[in-house]
C-alpha cells in the first residue's frame, strides 16, 4: 500500500468549477456532464443511470466483491410555490435548510426558456418602511420572496416574462478561497466532498495503481431530497464509503482540518468493521482524523440501504462549518480526506466471504464479547 500525494492545486481548481455550477436536485445535467469529462480525462470508464447518476469504475485487479465510494453532486435549491400580485416569487425550498439562511441570497431562477436574475428578501425588508418590524417578523419561507431583476410589477407582468410555478431557482455559491487555506461557501456539502473524491481517483491514476478490487465511484443526483444512492449501486457491491460533510459545532467531534469517520446518523450505527478499518487506516498512516456521531443527518450511505441494498456502509466526512447554511471547510480536511480514500482504495476487502450474498460464516471473526449469564 502506497501513501500517495494530493494535488492540492487539482482539488481546489475542480472545486472551484464544481461550486459556479447550478445544481439544485431536479436539475443536474450541466454538473454530470462536467463530472463526465473529467472522468474521461481521467480515463476512468463510466455508465449512467436513467436519470443521471454516475457510475464509474477503477478497475482492480477482481471484479468481485467491489466497492464504492459515493458522493453527490445536488445541491440545495428552491422551486418558484406562487406569484405574487406585485411580481415577486413566493418559494418553497428543495432540500431541507433553514429561511434564515436563504435571507439576501442572489439567486438566478431557471424558466422553461430563459434565465432571470434576482434576490431573496424577506417580505418585510426595508427599514425606512417597516422600522421595528423588519427585525420582528418571523423567519420562514413563507415570510420570503424572490425580487426578480427584470421590469415587472405584477402577476401578470411576471408571466410574460416566461416566469412560471415549478420554475427552478439555484442559490449562488459565492465561494471564497482565503489565503489561511479556509473555503468559504454555499453548497460545499457536498461538492467539496466530490472534489476529494476525483483528486484521490487522480492520484490513484498518475501513480498507476491497480486496487485489489474493482472500485466504482458513485456520484448521485438526488441526496439532498432522500433519494441519494439508492439506484445506482448492483449487487457484487460489498462495501460502501459515502463521501459528505461533518458538522463543526458545539457538541461535535467532527475534526476541522482533519478528515471524520461517522460512527451512527439518525439511520442508525454503520458497519462495526468498515468503520474501524478506516480507523486503522487514518491511524496506522497518521492521517489527522475523528469520530462522531450526527443526530439530525443521513447520507446517500442510509439510502442505499434503505433501498434494500445488502451491504456494508460507512460515512467519511470532510470538516463544515454551518453545514446547509453560510458554509465554511479548510484545504487540510478535504486533503486528509483524499488521502484516506486513496488508501481505502488500494486495501484488501474486508472479508472473503463478501464475495457472496449468501454463505457460511467463513472469514467473518468470531465474537469477543461474552455474553452475560
Amino acid at each position: 500500500m502506497k501513501k500517495l500525494p494530493i494535488d492540492e492545486a487539482y482539488l481546489l481548481a475542480f472545486l472551484k468549477r464544481l461550486l459556479r455550477t447550478p445544481s439544485p436536485s431536479g436539475m443536474t445535467d450541466v454538473i454530470v456532464a462536467i463530472v463526465i469529462a473529467e472522468l474521461e480525462s481521467l480515463k476512468i470508464p463510466f455508465e449512467l443511470t436513467r436519470r443521471g447518476a454516475i457510475r464509474a469504475t477503477i478497475k482492480g485487479k477482481k471484479s468481485t466483491p467491489s466497492r464504492a465510494l459515493v458522493g453527490h453532486v445536488d445541491t440545495l435549491g428552491a422551486t418558484v410555490k406562487f406569484i405574487r400580485d406585485n411580481g415577486r416569487l413566493e418559494l418553497v425550498p428543495v432540500g431541507h435548510w433553514s429561511a434564515r439562511f436563504a435571507e439576501g441570497a442572489r439567486v438566478t431562477v431557471f424558466s422553461d426558456t430563459q434565465q432571470f436574475r434576482g434576490t431573496i428578501l424577506p417580505l418585510k425588508a426595508s427599514g425606512h418602511t417597516y422600522n421595528e418590524e423588519v427585525d420582528t417578523q418571523p423567519s420562514a419561507w413563507t415570510n420570503l420572496e424572490v425580487r426578480i431583476d427584470a421590469r415587472t410589477a405584477s402577476a401578470a407582468e411576471t408571466r410574460a416574462l416566461g416566469i412560471e410555478i415549478g420554475d427552478t431557482v439555484s442559490i449562488d455559491a459565492q465561494p471564497e478561497f482565503v489565503k489561511t487555506g479556509f473555503i468559504a461557501s454555499r453548497h460545499l456539502d457536498d461538492k467539496a466532498g466530490v472534489a476529494a473524491m476525483f483528486a484521490a481517483a487522480r492520484a490513484m491514476r498518475r501513480a498507476e495503481i491497480v486496487p485489489p478490487i474493482d472500485c466504482h465511484l458513485l456520484f448521485t443526483l438526488s441526496e439532498e431530497i432522500g433519494v441519494g444512492a439508492s439506484a445506482v449501486l448492483h449487487g457484487e457491491v460489498s462495501e460502501l464509503v459515502a463521501v459528505d460533510n461533518g458538522t463543526i459545532a458545539p457538541g461535535q467531534n467532527t475534526s476541522t482540518y482533519g478528515v471524520t469517520i461517522a460512527m451512527q446518523d439518525s439511520s442508525g450505527p454503520f458497519d462495526w468493521h468498515l468503520t474501524r478499518s478506516l480507523l486503522k487506516l487514518a491511524h496506522d498512516n497518521k492521517i489527522e482524523h475523528s469520530r462522531d456521531v450526527f443526530r439530525y443527518y443521513r447520507s446517500d450511505g442510509a439510502a442505499a440501504v434503505e433501498a434494500g441494498n445488502d451491504i456494508r456502509a460507512a460515512l467519511v466526512c470532510f470538516g463544515l462549518d454551518a453545514s446547509h447554511g453560510w458554509e465554511r471547510t479548510h484545504k487540510d480536511s478535504l486533503t486528509a480526506l483524499a488521502r484516506l480514500l486513496t488508501l481505502y482504495m488500494q486495501s484488501e476487502p474486508l472479508f472473503r466471504r463478501d464475495q457472496a450474498a449468501l454463505g457460511p460464516i467463513g472469514d467473518l471473526p468470531p465474537a469477543e464479547i461474552e455474553p452475560r449469564t
